[in-house]
C-alpha cells in the first residue's frame, strides 16, 4: 500500500511569527511517517533463561512539545512485570527499577533518545515501580522477584501510566496504585502527589471512591485542557465498587476532573463498548469539554489465531453529562437507588437513575483505518498534534510477557515474528 506522509508547517522560531513584521518567517516542513519505532532499545537485563528485558517500555503513554514537534515524551510504567501463579501475585523484573519520562526525537524516520528523565520523590531519591503499603495505595498485590522472594511494599512505588506535559516543561502523571495524581518539575523531582488518602506530598485528595480501583486498573489516561487549568483523568475499568462480584457485568467507567488550582473536582460517567474489553488506555483533550478515549481488547493485530478485534479511538462531550459526584465524599460515592454508579452497569441502568453519560462517537478504528496491519496488543497513548494528527503509542511490556510459571518469556509480535518495539503510529483524523 502507499505509504503517506503526514506534514505539518511550522515557524522556524515557533510560535514567534508576528504580523507586525515586514517580512515572512522561514518555515519548516514536519513530515511524520504512518508508523516510526523506537532506535536500538538498551536491555535492561538477561534472565537467567536468556530472555532479554528492554529498556522499553515507554509506551504507556505520549506527550508532544508545541516548541518542537520532532519531539515526543514516552512514559514507561511500573516496570517489567508479568502476573504470577500465585493468588495477587506481581513478578517484578527489576525491583529497583525508576519509572521514567523519555525524551524522543524524530530523526530520519526513527525516534531517538535523547533523555530519560527519572522519577524522584520530594526529596530527590528515585521512584520505584512496587506497589503501595496499605493506606497509602495498596493495590491488593504482592511483589516477587524473579526468584520467588517477596518485595517489601514502598511508599515511593508509582505504577506511571497517564502523562502531562505542562506548559512550564514540568509533567503531570496519573498512576493505578492509589491511584495518584503526581505533579513532578521538568527534572523529574516530585512537586506533588495527590490521591485518595491524602498521604503524598502537599495532602490534597481526590474523591475517596477512587480508591476502590481495581489493581493493574487504575488512572490510566490523563491530560489537561487547552487553557491549563484542568486535570482530566479517566479510569481504566469499571471500579470494583463495592465489590467485584457487584460489578461484574458492569461498563460503567468514571472520568475525573481536577482544577489544579483550587483542587475542586468533578466526576463523569463513560460507557465502555463491551465488559470483554481491557478498557480505555487513555484520554487527550480536543477542547476543555472534548476529548479523544482509545479503547482496547488485550489481542495481538493480525495474528493467525484469537487475533485482536476492538481498537478505536472516540471522541466524547462531557458537557451535557451529570455530574455524578458525592457531596458526602463517601466511600462508594453517590449512590442512586441504593446502588453505585458501577452497579448500574449500562446505558439502561444509567437511564434509569437518571444520570447521562458522556456522549461518545467514533473516530478511528485501528484494525481498519490504517495503512498496514496494527500488530501490538497495547495500544496505550494518545496526544494531538496541530491540524488534527493523532499520535498513537504502544506499551511493549519493555520486551517480555508471562511464561506461565512466574517468570518471562520474549514478547513476540505474531505478526513480525519479531520482539514487540515502541512506536508511534501518526493519522490524520476528522473532529
Amino acid at each position: 500500500m502507499k505509504r503517506t506522509l503526514l506534514t505539518l508547517f511550522t515557524a522556524a522560531a515557533i510560535g514567534m511569527v508576528s504580523c507586525k513584521k515586514n517580512h515572512e518567517e522561514p518555515v519548516a516542513e514536519i513530515s511524520y511517517p504512518d508508523m516510526t519505532e523506537v532506535s536500538d532499545p538498551a536491555v535492561l537485563f538477561t534472565t537467567t533463561a536468556g530472555v532479554k528485558v528492554y529498556n522499553g517500555g515507554f509506551g504507556s503513554a505520549v506527550a508532544t512539545d508545541p516548541n518542537a514537534p520532532d519531539v515526543f515524551y514516552m512514559l514507561t510504567d511500573r516496570g517489567s512485570n508479568v502476573a504470577g501463579q500465585l493468588a495477587n501475585s506481581i513478578i517484578i523484573g527489576k525491583p529497583d527499577f525508576d519509572p521514567q519520562i523519555g525524551k524522543f526525537r524524530l530523526k530520519d524516520g526513527k525516534l531517538v533518545l535523547e533523555q530519560v528523565i527519572e522519577l524522584k520523590n520530594a526529596a530527590g531519591g528515585k521512584l520505584n515501580g512496587l506497589p503501595n503499603p496499605a493506606g497509602m495505595g495498596a493495590s491488593g498485590e504482592i511483589a516477587y522477584d524473579l526468584n520467588g522472594q517477596v518485595i517489601a511494599p514502598s511508599a515511593d512505588g508509582i505504577d506511571s501510566e497517564g502523562l502531562v506535559r505542562a506548559a512550564d516543561g514540568s509533567f503531570w502523571i496519573s498512576d493505578e496504585y492509589g491511584p495518584h495524581i503526581a505533579h513532578f518539575d521538568a527534572s523529574g523531582k516530585t512537586i506533588e502527589r495527590i490521591n485518595p488518602f491524602g498521604s503524598g506530598t502537599g495532602g490534597r485528595k481526590i474523591p475517596a471512591v477512587f480508591a476502590n480501583r481495581r489493581a493493574n486498573r487504575g488512572m490510566e489516561g490523563l491530560t489537561i485542557t487547552p487553557d491549563g487549568k484542568t486535570l482530566v483523568g479517566m479510569m481504566q475499568s469499571p471500579m470494583y465498587n463495592p465489590s467485584k462480584a457487584a460489578t461484574a457485568n458492569s461498563v460503567v467507567l468514571r472520568i475525573l476532573t481536577f482544577d489544579i488550582a483550587s483542587g475542586a473536582t468533578k466526576q463523569y460517567a463513560y460507557l465502555m463498548d463491551n465488559v470483554s474489553l481491557t478498557g480505555v488506555s487513555d484520554i487527550v483533550a480536543v477542547n476543555s469539554t472534548t476529548f479523544l478515549t482509545i479503547e482496547r481488547d488485550g489481542l495481538f493485530g493480525g495474528a493467525t489465531t484469537n487475533p485482536a478485534a476492538f481498537k478505536k479511538v472516540f471522541k466524547i462531550d462531557i458537557s451535557a453529562a451529570t455530574d455524578i459526584s458525592d457531596a458526602a465524599n463517601g466511600a462508594t460515592g453517590k449512590l442512586y437507588g441504593g446502588k453505585t454508579v458501577e452497579e448500574l452497569n449500562n446505558a439502561a441502568g444509567l437511564s434509569a437513575a437518571g444520570v447521562v453519560p458522556v456522549t461518545k462517537t467514533l473516530v478511528l478504528d485501528l484494525l481498519k483505518d490504517l495503512p498496514k496491519v496494527y500488530p501490538h496488543d497495547k495500544a496505550e497513548g494518545l496526544a494531538l498534534l496541530p491540524g488534527n494528527i493523532l499520535v498513537i503509542s504502544n506499551d511493549d511490556d519493555f520486551g517480555v510477557v508471562d511464561n506461565g510459571a512466574s517468570g518471562f518469556a520474549q514478547k513476540i509480535l505474531p505478526l513480525t515474528n519479531a520482539v514487540d518495539r515502541n512506536r508511534l503510529y501518526f493519522v490524520k483524523i476528522k473532529l
